[in-house]
């Protein structure tokens, strides 16, 4: 059941993700910025198809291929510019996750499924150690949430593209982190 409902919060996630990458106003905010919400995307899918007990019509190899293009795309833009930093580390924690789940047994097959996991991940100090930065990343985005939310103000009508991204990042944050304990402990 709580796989069911988290399935659920993540793919909920993927309207403001869609929604921000349609808009026409990213001239202004800047290549990084659309680069930034199209990688919460992917992650976001990529949680959806973790989490979800049907599994996914990507195999893991597919993921892994995806993610390790990601990681090194924003590892790169993260040596160049000093930022992107947190999309670089999300989507090498979920490459680290895809890689190090056990890949046998007639449950789990070639599907990217953690439900089906009997088995934890290897190195699981990894895990713990990548749990940790996400709950606090999560928990940071809540306060950046918060006060964006403040300032975007009632007036406005509808919360900002800055908050937004910030509370997508919380619910990503939260959901890494507890993927990440559940699977190594």
């Amino acid at each position: 059941m709580v796989d069911w409902v988290l399935t659920a919060v993540f793919a909920a996630l993927v309207l403001p993700c869609v929604l921000r990458l349609v808009r026409l106003d990213y001239t202004r905010l800047g290549h990084g910025v659309r680069h930034g919400d199209l990688a919460e995307l992917l992650l976001v899918v990529a949680m959806v198809a973790m989490f979800s007990p049907v599994g996914g019509p990507i195999p893991a190899a597919g993921w892994q291929a995806v993610l390790v293009l990601t990681t090194g795309w924003f590892a790169v833009a993260w040596w160049r510019t000093r930022r992107c930093a947190h999309h670089a580390l999300s989507a090498a924690a979920m490459l680290y996750m895809v890689t190090a789940m056990p890949h046998t047994g007639a449950d789990h097959g070639p599907w990217l499924t953690m439900p089906a996991m009997d088995a934890r991940l290897a190195l699981p100090l990894i895990a713990v150690v990548a749990a940790g930065y996400f709950v606090a990343d999560a928990a940071w985005s809540g306060v950046v949430a918060i006060r964006g939310s403040v300032l975007a103000g009632p007036a406005s009508g509808s919360v900002s593209g800055f908050a937004s991204r910030a509370v997508c990042r919380v619910v990503m944050g939260a959901g890494m982190g507890y993927m990440l304990l559940a699977s190594a402990l």
